[in-house]
């Protein structure tokens, strides 16, 4: 008997996409076959088609999917008040936070573009645009208010993007730093970055002191 989309069918479906992103993420989309993720997922091959008609589509879902969790994660997590420094500290840790628990979907996103079709591809763009507009306006309006000092608003917010994104590269939860503790660390060089002199101090002390508690 043929399986109906319901809650197995939603688990299956789930049950593909986490361990797609594993396998690609491991091997590369393009030495990732889908009968391997059939196999994977303990299901025929055939059935994956069910969920995801071409190889292309499940590899948009992921990245698709990926984009708009952490577009989600951004607005609940930005603060209802505050200036550009709230702000900016807000969507660091948030966009540290989101990565790291999602290791394996964000090194889909950030290898795989090459992959996509033209008309996938612009949709995934469009979507990294929309939040990284929101990163450059906060840093526009840093240095219209005073808060912060840079020269060029575009090119800040691509450094301070590949950074916080970059952490995934080297972070491992058994290490000696903790999520809180390299969060805390990356927000002062943030404000480094943008010249947030008053704030930076005030994430120094902060910092020690938050440590030492701890």
């Amino acid at each position: 008997m043929a399986r109906t989309i319901g809650s197995d069918g939603e688990k299956t479906e789930a049950a593909i996409r986490e361990a797609a992103a594993i396998l690609i993420a491991r091997y590369g989309y393009e030495a990732v076959s889908m009968r391997q993720l059939a196999a994977e997922v303990g299901v025929q091959a055939a059935a994956l088609y069910r969920y995801f008609p071409t190889k292309e589509d499940l590899l948009f879902t992921l990245m698709r999917e990926h984009m708009e969790g952490l577009i989600a994660g951004w607005e609940n997590a930005r603060p209802g008040e505050g200036g550009p420094a709230e702000e900016l500290s807000a969507f660091v840790a948030n966009h540290i936070g989101f990565h790291i628990t999602r290791r394996h979907s964000t090194h889909v996103s950030n290898m795989e573009l090459r992959s996509l079709s033209r008309e996938n591809l612009t949709q995934i763009l469009r979507l990294r645009a929309a939040y990284e507009k929101d990163l450059r306006r906060i840093l526009r309006d840093g240095v219209d208010d005073g808060t912060f000092r840079i020269d060029d608003a575009a090119l800040t917010a691509m450094a301070i993007i590949q950074m916080i994104t970059g952490v995934i590269v080297w972070f491992r939860p058994d290490e000696r730093l903790s999520v809180e503790e390299v969060t805390k660390n990356y927000l002062i060089m943030t404000m480094r970055l943008v010249g947030a002199q008053n704030v930076r101090e005030d994430y120094h002390v902060r910092q020690r002191t938050e440590l030492r508690a701890g």
